[in-house]
């Protein structure tokens, strides 16, 4: 089934758990940057910026970090320029995902494949979420499906990943499961990033929202959009167990989105030490922890070569999903 991907991956986790050991004392970053490869407001944001300020808070890194935007393609411009323009860049670290694997698996990055950069870190596991405005008259997840499978056309539902990407296929995951035979008739607009879709959500230009716990959060407390589902095998603990799963409705999809670093290919030996320790001491200190718990994270603890190997096996699983359903050949 196309769907052991999320099952197989979550198994993974605790398999491939642990840390890089390396030290780092030759290398210190001049002018730490983090490349979020979208605007500002989703997860890849997120990820560069509460990371930043936190190794900055634990005085890992020596001066602020500087976060970068820029969006396109999926996280496919902020990948060519650091593979092309920045290859050996020794203080620049870029926000990674699910999303960024979806896309190298399928192609989506021209000339681009995932050896040519260095895979650094995880930070946490991020659970998918279908999310609709407050004010929306749907309420549950069957009933959006169930809009859906009417007239495939009369719903869009819209995220921060590209046509194809992490977001979207999580859409696709959950409306074949829930009967819809040519799930390439679901209607999916692409935005540059999951703040930007909530926005049209808002403004009625979509009618769902596909993306994760992290991202959908501040929007869920604002009382702009209210969770239909959640892609996690369970419910989740705190604040977040109100949210009901997909499983729980009826509708057997898992998804978790890794968050994550990768560094330029040609950094040093002692760079990419120096943030493969990094990402390792911050995960394992309770101001990170309690970032987790705030925001929905889900325990991942993979640095260095563990990461590299979860990475890869992300990529070849997305390939074989992205082939059942029809996103590629």
């Amino acid at each position: 089934m196309a769907f052991a991907f999320a099952r197989r991956s979550l198994a993974a986790f605790a398999v491939l758990c642990g840390a890089y050991s390396a030290q780092a004392a030759d290398f210190t970053p001049e002018n730490p940057e983090c490349i979020a490869p979208a605007n500002p407001g989703g997860g890849w944001d997120f990820t560069c910026r509460q990371v930043g300020k936190t190794l900055q808070d634990l005085k890992l890194i020596p001066s602020t970090m500087q976060v970068t935007n820029m969006a396109g393609g999926g996280g496919g411009v902020a990948f060519a320029y650091v593979t092309s323009k920045r290859d050996s860049d020794n203080d620049l670290i870029v926000a990674a995902s699910s999303a960024t694997a979806t896309r190298l698996a399928q192609g989506a990055y021209p000339g681009n494949t995932a050896d040519q950069v260095r895979w650094i870190g995880a930070i946490g596991a991020d659970y998918g979420v279908i999310a609709v405005a407050a004010d929306s008259k749907i309420d549950t997840l069957p009933q959006l499906l169930d809009e859906i499978k009417k007239d495939p056309r009369s719903v869009a539902v819209g995220g921060g990943s590209a046509v194809g990407g992490w977001d979207h296929l999580k859409v696709l995951m959950t409306a074949k499961t829930f009967g819809i035979k040519n799930v390439r008739e679901v209607k999916y607009i692409a935005f540059d990033g999951g703040g930007e879709a909530v926005t049209q959500l808002l403004a009625g230009s979509i009618q769902a929202f596909s993306g994760d716990i992290s991202e959908a959060k501040g929007f869920v407390d604002s009382g702009d959009i209210k969770i239909i589902a959640v892609l996690s095998p369970e419910p989740l603990s705190g604040e977040f167990a109100k949210f009901p799963t997909a499983i729980q409705q009826g509708i057997d999809v898992v998804g978790a989105n890794w968050r994550g670093f990768y560094g330029p290919g040609k950094m040093s030996e002692e760079a990419y030490d120096y943030w493969v320790n990094d990402i390792a001491k911050m995960y394992a200190t309770d101001e990170w922890k309690n970032v987790m718990a705030q925001n929905g994270l889900e325990p991942l603890d993979l640095t260095g070569a563990a990461f590299q190997e979860f990475v890869e096996n992300s990529i070849a699983e997305i390939t074989t999903i992205s082939k059942e359903i029809g996103i590629t050949k």
